[in-house]
């Protein structure tokens, strides 16, 4: 073969290659291109929602208390996958349920345990992160 049908072949070859990625849309892959918009459909789900820091704080608190109330804890603040702040909120959230606990009942505990958990979480987290810190 010459050099000139060579040539040919691979300009055609170059140019059906072109082509057949134009078609598939891969000649756009930017986050608003037509191949991100292909990937997207009408049926797909939603972006997944976060949760505030001061909310999984609350959360936790608020589980590792009722916990914590029933005698029903191991380890330590870091087993129950708290900080030392957090440790520190669920102390005071826990000794405040035991004399709702002692002056009422277990709801009235359970109720405060919600409650004050969820201020002192708010509290500690307003600004979007505590600031002792990532230990605190």
């Amino acid at each position: 073969m010459t050099t000139a049908g060579a040539r040919r072949k691979g300009v055609v070859l170059g140019l059906a290659l072109l082509a057949a990625c134009s078609a598939a849309g891969c000649s756009d892959p930017g986050p608003g291109g037509t191949a991100a918009r292909a990937r997207t459909s009408a049926n797909s789900p939603p972006p997944p929602a976060t949760t505030s820091p001061a909310r999984l704080c609350t959360n936790v608190v608020a589980y590792w208390s009722r916990r914590a109330l029933t005698g029903d804890t191991y380890g330590d603040y870091q087993s129950m996958g708290l900080s030392d702040g957090q440790y520190d909120i669920l102390r005071k959230v826990v000794d405040a349920a035991r004399a709702a606990r002692e002056r009422a009942d277990a709801e009235a505990a359970g109720r405060l345990i919600d409650g004050r958990a969820h201020e002192l979480c708010e509290e500690r987290y307003r600004n979007g992160e505590p600031t002792g810190g990532p230990w605190d």
